[in-house]
């Protein structure tokens, strides 16, 4: 299979304060792909390490085989990685249209097209273009950031804790349009909580744990592994 991205030995962390101790993860062309493990595991400095947002200060990332280790995000979302934050990851003032607007603004053209095509995927969003982000439920800021990043058709996206505070309902809907958007060729990385829902999506899946590898593998595999339901599945 084509590797999309690869990460290969990252360290990294805050100040003095090393969160990542050498984390090594790949994700296919077309994979969903889930992180798991417990709180403080180092997942969300993965991504954010992976996009840019935190230096790495060892180890190699790879982008279709580009080595793109530290740029800035800026300069990384053009080659084809786009990036969901859990939280302010929409902008509350503009329109849901200019919101998605902004999402584009790097494309040279067919900006419009595009648009029509990610009202496709959110039709509820297509509704309402015109109103503020401020007016939307969590759910719906999160449908919107999730739209917003496929503003550039990336090649894999990274979705950082995407059912955080939403009711049950809206982690099943937001899920479904997760796994639509899998199947329409996106690659994903997923770092979520809800373990066994993000296993259930996934093709492959990494347990991390103590900002290290622990475990890795077919994603049923991990479902039934007696020692990733017991610590992490909550069996």
């Amino acid at each position: 299979m084509t590797e999309v991205l690869q990460a290969s030995g990252i360290v990294a962390g805050y100040g003095e304060a090393e969160i990542l101790h050498g984390v090594s993860i790949v994700v296919n062309a077309g994979e969903m792909v889930a992180v798991i493990g417990p709180n403080g595991a180092g997942k969300s400095t993965l991504l954010k390490a992976v996009f840019g947002l935190v230096p790495a200060r060892e180890g190699r990332v790879l982008l279709d085989g580009a080595d793109v280790t530290n740029l800035a995000p800026e300069r990384i979302v053009p080659l084809g990685m786009s990036y969901v934050p859990q939280t302010d990851n929409v902008f509350p003032s503009l329109s849901i249209n200019e919101n998605l607007e902004m999402g584009g603004f790097v494309r040279r053209d067919g900006l419009r097209d595009r648009l029509e095509r990610v009202y496709e995927l959110f039709p509820d969003l297509a509704g309402r273009r015109r109103d503020t982000a401020s007016k939307l439920s969590g759910g719906q800021r999160q449908m919107l950031a999730l739209a917003r990043a496929l503003m550039l058709d990336p090649h894999v996206l990274l979705l950082d804790e995407p059912s955080a505070s939403l009711s049950p309902k809206l982690v099943g809907s937001l899920f479904e349009k997760v796994a639509e958007v899998n199947a329409a060729g996106t690659a994903i990385l997923l770092v979520e909580q809800n373990a066994r829902q993000a296993l259930s999506l996934s093709n492959r899946g990494y347990v991390l744990a103590s900002g290290e590898n622990r475990l890795e593998g077919d994603a049923k595999g991990l479902i039934d592994n007696e020692d990733v339901g017991r610590l992490y599945l909550g069996e």
